[in-house]
């Protein structure tokens, strides 16, 4: 079985759509997305995901199933500095390296930052999401594992938002998402391919083979965009 994430396009944040570069990157994914044999297609309630999904569902002739949980993962916490809400990520490395229990799956979420917010409630709401798809096909969550009770070679396809697939990514691979959050990014429009392994009888894992795979934009002659990606190089003055 394969799960396809899909990152919305290039945003426009202040209409909840897509700027005109997105709309392009849009285009270009959905000449790559025709192409495949997709059992079921999945949205965010967003607009920015659920145009960038409209242009591959039209290729394909398809509609898509929208699902709540898979808007972008919505839990603010309390800044320790500032005492504003805020996303949980994003944080300073010299706090979340230094806070073991953020390392952690079974942790993270009990951490003093994240109790200040839902953030339990949210990873809980979203991890039931994606497992119910998962028992559909015949994938039961078992432990930190799956049990494989009808092996199938289904894809899935879901359009959504890069928080909210690093703590989808987090449940299936068993890894905080603060690490995967602060680690990884995942570039407008990429597309992220995990399968389900069976390496004995009724027994899965889930691993990534792609991780923020931009090729039909270089295809297309389309830059990447590093919408979301905010690191800033510092330089001293000569």
């Amino acid at each position: 079985m394969r799960l396809i994430f899909i990152r919305h396009a290039e945003p426009d944040y202040e209409r909840d759509s897509l700027t005109e570069k997105g709309w392009r990157e849009a285009a270009a994914l959905a000449e790559r997305v025709r192409r495949w044999e997709v059992d079921e297609f999945y949205c965010s309630p967003l607009g920015r995901a659920r145009d960038t999904a409209s242009l591959s569902l039209e290729k394909c002739g398809r509609e898509a199933v929208v699902c709540d949980w898979l808007r972008e993962f919505d839990a603010p916490v309390t800044d320790p500095e500032t005492g504003k809400e805020r996303l949980p990520w994003d944080l300073w490395p010299a706090y979340w390296t230094k806070v073991p229990g953020l390392q952690n799956v079974d942790t993270f979420a009990e951490t003093d930052l994240m109790r200040t917010g839902r953030v339990k409630e949210e990873y809980a709401r979203v991890c039931a999401g994606i497992d119910g798809i998962l028992q559909g096909h015949g994938y039961v969550r078992d432990g930190k594992m799956y049990r494989a009770e009808r092996h199938n070679e289904d894809t899935v396809v879901l359009f959504c938002h890069m928080g909210v697939t690093f703590f989808i990514l987090s449940h299936l691979l068993n890894i905080s998402p603060v690490n995967l959050i602060h680690g990884m990014f995942l570039a407008p429009s990429s597309v992220t391919v995990v399968s389900a392994e069976e390496v004995r009888e009724k027994e899965a894992y889930f691993r990534c083979q792609m991780a923020g795979d931009t090729s039909h934009l270089y295809a297309a002659g389309e830059p990447v965009s590093h919408m979301g990606y905010f690191a800033k190089i510092l330089r001293e003055r000569p």
